[in-house]
């Protein structure tokens, strides 16, 4: 019987659908970035139609290169600028920007039970919201962008269900990773994730939205919430309208069933080089390692609650010496929030370094590029070898607080030590 991602296919479709069946689904929304989209441009341009499907579904975000660092930046930023003003489209222009995966949901561009495309991988974050979201290549979003619809594969299921009583210090980041580390990068291949159980009914929207965003980190193809009274809420707030909500019947069949005992967790790190790589801090801490770098925000860990949390650790203490601190607001009302609330002035006076909306640090292209043979701690997605700079540097995945507190301490650290 239907899991949610065979439910909200099934609706999209028109009838019923079964796992590895090849569906025409509409798309309700789909966007690009300011490296994925140019190309997506080409291609379109090749498909001889006169404009896109529907502006108003479809959106230009630059958020990768912003501001551009070289006349190649500039040059992406150009195009993406030129094709959205060509077809009335959705647009983020520099000094309105923010993280694609941030602003979707913010602004109420996805709903509950929507399909939804982007052409950056990690846009299964949406699926936080009870959607289905899921990452595609330029190619695909051109497609998409001029006909609304794509040829797709509906997923067999993985469920994770988290159960116990975490620590307090634990966050949705925490229990992805421990997820992670449970299914491996390659435990869910092409599968959608469905997350719930009693501890995911407990976590406000920020989590949830980290929770889908590393599905991509097991090789899913979407990751999805289980949605409840928190979801409503949350898209009554930021797109009102109608939406539909979906939830698993009683008798869905899934592929796996992993059970995560959350009894007793302590925050978790991703050691070096692999997201699955996950283990408590306490055993991290053993090695003492030592950090040049932190980094706070991403697609990941760049709202609300990541914010307050990091300042909350940060208040009054100043970060090591010889430690460098990024933190990267996900959105320009974040950016504000953080001056009202008095977060900004918390990081600064800590010695942090002030980023603008965006992805930051986390694809070592633009900003906090690590040298050879230097260690971060961040609050991103991937520590691939050479994700952030240098192959012969290293990243380690963790919370806001861990982060936070690491950057303190100069090596990675339990927030209770800190704060």
């Amino acid at each position: 019987m239907p899991t949610i991602a065979e439910q909200i296919l099934s609706a999209k479709v028109g009838r019923p659908v079964e796992p590895g069946e090849i569906v025409r689904a509409p798309v309700d929304f789909a966007f690009g970035h300011d490296i994925t989209l140019p190309p997506a441009i080409e291609e379109f341009e090749r498909l001889g139609v006169e404009t896109v499907f529907d502006p108003e579904r479809i959106a230009v975000i630059p958020d990768h290169l912003v501001p551009a660092h070289n006349e190649y930046a500039a040059e992406l930023y150009g195009a993406c600028e030129a094709f959205a003003a060509e077809h009335g489209t959705v647009f983020y222009p520099q000094g309105s920007q923010g993280q694609e995966h941030v602003v979707v949901p913010e602004d109420g561009l996805v709903k509950p039970g929507d399909l939804m495309v982007g052409a950056d991988s990690h846009s299964c974050t949406e699926g936080a919201l009870g959607a289905f979201a899921t990452g595609v290549g330029s190619t695909d979003l051109a497609f998409a962008m001029a006909f609304g619809w794509l040829w797709l594969r509906v997923p067999e299921t993985t469920r994770v269900e988290f159960v116990g009583e975490p620590d307090p210090w634990v966050c949705g980041k925490d229990l992805v990773l421990a997820a992670l580390a449970e299914l491996g990068v390659d435990g869910a291949v092409s599968h959608a994730i469905e997350f719930g159980g009693p501890v995911v009914r407990d976590l406000p929207m920020d989590d949830r939205f980290t929770l889908a965003n590393m599905a991509i980190e097991a090789g899913a193809a979407t990751g999805i919430v289980e949605p409840d009274g928190i979801t409503r809420a949350f898209a009554d707030a930021h797109a009102g309208g109608e939406y539909a909500i979906y939830v698993p019947d009683d008798d869905a069949e899934y592929a796996t069933v992993a059970t995560i005992d959350c009894d007793g967790m302590e925050p978790r790190v991703a050691v070096p080089n692999l997201p699955a790589n996950a283990v408590s801090v306490s055993e991290v801490q053993t090695e003492g390692v030592e950090i040049d770098q932190a980094v706070i925000g991403s697609c990941t860990n760049g709202r609300e609650s990541d914010l307050r949390a990091a300042a909350e650790v940060l208040d009054g203490s100043e970060v090591a010496e010889g430690v460098r601190l990024i933190v990267t607001p996900g959105s320009r009302r974040l950016e504000r929030l953080c001056v009202e609330e008095g977060w900004t002035a918390t990081f600064l006076d800590a010695g942090a370094t002030m980023e603008n909306p965006g992805c930051g640090a986390c694809f070592g292209q633009r900003t906090g590029v690590l040298d050879a043979g230097e260690i971060a701690v961040s609050t991103t997605n991937r520590n691939f070898t050479g994700r952030m700079g240098h192959p012969e540097s290293e990243v380690y995945l963790a919370s806001p607080a861990v982060a936070a507190a690491s950057a303190v301490a100069g090596e990675i650290a339990h927030p209770e030590e800190v704060a």
